[in-house]
């Protein structure tokens, strides 16, 4: 499975939504070997270990498509949302990478906080004021995260990396404003990059983790979409071989129109780096035994 290329999906559809996705997640909540995680779309994953669940920066609304319908820049949809938030009551913690609303979204998170009254929200602390008050929270509900901090959260313990979107912009007490987090849980590491590109120091940053999987954008760095950019393609596939990850598994493609990716294109230069890689379809499930 972890050198496995993306089928062709006119042949196989490896998609699940709604009961279908919800069926797949609980059907190996007692499964105590290994870890799984489901990709939600953009660059939201949920990781199940041990009957826990640890969400990573969902987007799960149409507000983005709403907001920009009748501007220059439209958020057309490439796919349809894979499930309400408000339907996933069994999550444990949830991260906001960074303050763009397809990381930090009231739509989602909103719901999805009165659906888990006990849920654990990791943030930059950098961006405590601006989170709380986008979603009416309490100012110490988040819990803030910068680089070189190890929190222990929900289960799993926390190491925050910093990320360059596009710079590797800092509070005025030197705090990131924009993140990614290696976790730790049961002997297992994962990162999620949110969005980033590569600044020098990353993959030095990375190396020493010995990832079992690191999710990784692949959308690039294009000015004309007017929108920060991340790894590309070819980029998200040379740094996973480089940090010597598990398997890479791309994000932040096949949700707008206007700024996405071929994953194809990642799976030919994971081939050529000889990077272990898999491309999930909307709510698929990567299982790591």
């Amino acid at each position: 499975m972890f050198d496995s290329s993306r089928p062709d999906s006119a042949k196989i559809d490896r998609s699940q939504k709604d009961d279908q996705l919800l069926s797949d997640i609980r059907s190996t909540l007692s499964v105590s070997k290994g870890f799984r995680v489901w990709w939600l779309g953009q660059s939201g994953f949920l990781l199940q270990w041990q009957g826990k669940h640890l969400l990573f920066d969902p987007y799960l609304s149409d507000s983005l498509t709403h907001k920009y319908a009748k501007t220059d820049k439209p958020h057309t949809r490439l796919r349809e949302r894979v499930i309400d938030p408000a339907r996933l009551d069994f999550i444990q913690v949830v991260t906001s990478s960074h303050n763009h609303t397809d990381h930090l979204d009231a739509e989602t998170l909103g719901p999805l906080f009165t659906a888990n009254p006990d849920i654990q929200f990791v943030i930059p602390e950098a961006n405590r004021e601006f989170v709380t008050e986008r979603l009416g929270c309490a100012s110490d509900f988040p819990i803030g995260m910068t680089d070189g901090f190890v929190k222990d959260i929900g289960g799993f313990r926390f190491f925050g990396i910093p990320a360059a979107h596009n710079e590797l912009e800092r509070d005025g007490l030197g705090q990131c404003r924009f993140m990614g987090f290696v976790v730790e849980f049961g002997g297992y590491r994962v990162y999620h990059s949110g969005d980033t590109l590569w600044f020098d120091g990353l993959a030095d940053l990375l190396m020493p983790y010995a990832l079992d999987l690191a999710f990784l954008p692949i959308n690039g760095n294009r000015p004309e979409r007017r929108v920060a950019g991340n790894l590309s393609a070819d980029e998200a596939a040379r740094l996973g071989s480089v940090i010597g990850a598990g398997c890479v598994i791309p994000h932040h493609f096949d949700m707008f129109e206007f700024n996405t990716e071929d994953p194809q294109v990642f799976v030919k230069a994971a081939q050529q780096y000889q990077t272990p890689h898999y491309v999930l379809e909307l709510g698929e499930k990567w299982t790591k035994e």
